[in-house]
């Protein structure tokens, strides 16, 4: 919504995706980290083997070691070329996890890296809200259209339990959009908050 209204985006998942395909870097991280065991007879990653060793047999953080910083690094290196090109254009990075990557940094000791400092990159951060059980019920129909599945919505509990509470990602965020009705009342609270972002914008916010 906020790329039809004017925003430049880029969203952290499919970034990372890109990256994890055979002949890229963290692909070639990933596999020497982990094994050969989360490669698939094509050569691509078996994401689902990836995900059981990081979510239920406790290596998510190895696997967050090799993808963010690389990830980071490159939106990064793209928010630089948009803002060459058009000073005042809006740019927005789709994350889940901003304030998890900084507090997983932390907790191992890490000060000054890219990932203990990632908030401090942007100017302002908008948590997107909903209750717990709304994201589940989302997650599983996104999955497994039309039919309940509770292999993913126990998959979608272990994830969540790994993240910040929306509470608290509201309590550090300077924007909140409640995302707990229709696609409609979602737009009119995203465009309110658009429009505070273009009149940050043209006081220069960030300049």
């Amino acid at each position: 919504m906020l790329r039809e209204l004017g925003a430049e985006v880029i969203e952290a998942d499919e970034l990372a995706r890109a990256m994890m395909e055979p002949g890229q870097r963290v692909y070639d991280e990933i596999v020497a980290e982990f094994g050969p065991e989360v490669v698939r007879a094509d050569g691509r990653l078996d994401r689902a083997k990836l995900a059981e060793l990081a979510f239920r047999r406790g290596r998510l953080d190895d696997l967050n070691a090799i993808v963010h910083p690389a990830v980071i690094t490159a939106q990064g290196d793209w928010m630089r070329s948009i803002l060459q090109r058009n000073h005042q254009a809006i740019v927005v990075v789709e994350s889940a996890l901003i304030f998890e990557v900084e507090r997983d940094a932390r907790q191992r000791g890490e000060s000054e890296g890219i990932l203990s400092y990632w908030r401090r990159r942007f100017d302002c951060v908008i948590a997107v809200a909903a209750p717990e059980e709304v994201r589940i019920a989302r997650y599983v129909e996104s999955r497994s259209p039309g039919k309940w599945d509770e292999a993913i919505a126990a998959d979608a509990r272990s994830r969540l339990t790994r993240q910040l509470s929306d509470e608290q990602k509201a309590s550090r965020a300077d924007f909140v959009i409640e995302n707990n009705s229709d696609l409609v009342t979602l737009r009119k609270r995203v465009q309110a908050v658009w429009r505070d972002l273009v009149e940050l914008s043209n006081k220069g916010l960030g300049q």
